[in-house]
């Protein structure tokens, strides 16, 4: 009988280059390590038997025994959110640029995350970053307790350990609303849902409070159970059913806009912009499209991406650092929906 170290499907070792380049396991090691001396010649033998022999190292396990694995968990939902989507795109891509190992786990609204937190500590997770409408508490009680830094994106802050990434809440809703007043709009419906959401709680505040300055009135809140396009339909079909008149809408995100806009102009024969203004918020892809062409308040997705990872980086390097809450700032962007055109 053959001995097994002998299959032809056995994972090659390092020191299997080792001996086949004729060269100490340190070297090895050494060259697959960034930053570290090796001769150039000592280099080459290696970086060749390694090619013969299809070696890869295993970081994991190297990161295991050094107390350090380099993997972030992103824990996210939502993912059929375009702006969802760009977000966990960016941080993959930023993170991955700097040597970290994006880990998704993705997770529901309600659900038990128990299981989030396991899969965390079992695989040494160096950092989290949470963009999910998961409770982050429980996380961060965890997280704290192991010592993994956490980064939280547009959450409710939860203690000085953990950093916060948000975008301008205030100003998205102030921006919607002076726009809304701006092109004469008086009585302003508002598109929202029933699910909570932290972000969208506290623009719609915003937006709410600075209509009332305005002097304007709202005249109704029509509701879906989410804020995503299947909410947008079920808010539009409210709308319809009210029989009230607006002459003026906010919707609370974009994703709701597209649902909304498409049932309303089957359910209405008011027409959007000439009868009825309207305005959303997060100024995703799809708003630009000409067949829904959006008048958004545009969050940045790259720059929460990259305002997050640079947070996590600064918890690495001095978790004990008290970290400021980053706020990205936000745009107008003026489209069809609002009879406007904007060059940008």
């Amino acid at each position: 009988m053959s001995n097994k170290d002998e299959r032809p499907n056995r994972v090659p070792t390092s020191d299997d280059v080792a001996l086949l380049a004729g060269v100490s396991r340190s070297a090895v090691s050494r060259t697959f390590t960034a930053g570290a001396s090796v001769a150039p010649a000592t280099r080459e033998k290696v970086i060749s038997a390694a090619k013969t022999l299809g070696y890869r190292v295993n970081f994991l396990a190297r990161g295991l025994s050094q107390q350090r694995t380099n993997l972030v968990a992103l824990i996210v939902s939502d993912m059929d959110n375009s702006l969802r989507a760009r977000t966990v795109d960016f941080l993959a891509r930023g993170l991955a640029t700097l040597g970290f190992r994006p880990l998704l786990l993705p997770t529901e609204p309600g659900e038990d995350v128990s299981y989030l937190i396991d899969m965390m500590l079992n695989y040494n997770v160096t950092g989290t970053i949470v963009t999910s409408d998961t409770p982050p508490a429980e996380i961060a009680q965890e997280c704290a307790a192991y010592g993994v830094p956490l980064v939280l994106i547009n959450k409710p802050e939860v203690g000085t350990h953990v950093s916060n990434v948000s975008i301008d809440t205030a100003t998205a809703g102030r921006l919607a609303a002076e726009e809304l007043a701006t092109i004469g709009c008086k009585r302003i419906g508002i598109v929202s849902q029933r699910r909570a959401s932290h972000t969208i709680g506290q623009r719609k505040a915003a937006f709410i409070a600075t209509i009332r300055a305005l002097g304007l009135d709202i005249a109704g809140d029509f509701q879906g159970a989410v804020q995503n396009y299947g909410g947008g339909a079920e808010a539009a079909e409210a709308f319809a059913e009210s029989g009230i008149a607006v002459d003026g809408i906010y919707c609370v995100n974009d994703f709701m806009a597209l649902g909304f806009l498409d049932h309303f102009r089957r359910l209405s024969d008011l027409r959007i912009p000439e009868d009825i203004k309207l305005i959303a918020c997060d100024d995703i892809a799809e708003a630009a499209w000409r067949s829904y062409d959006i008048t958004s308040v545009r969050q940045d997705p790259k720059s929460v991406a990259d305002a997050a990872i640079t947070a996590l980086s600064r918890r690495l390097e001095d978790p004990e650092a008290a970290q400021p809450h980053v706020v990205i700032p936000v745009t107008l962007i003026r489209r069809g929906t609002t009879g406007a055109s904007d060059p940008t």
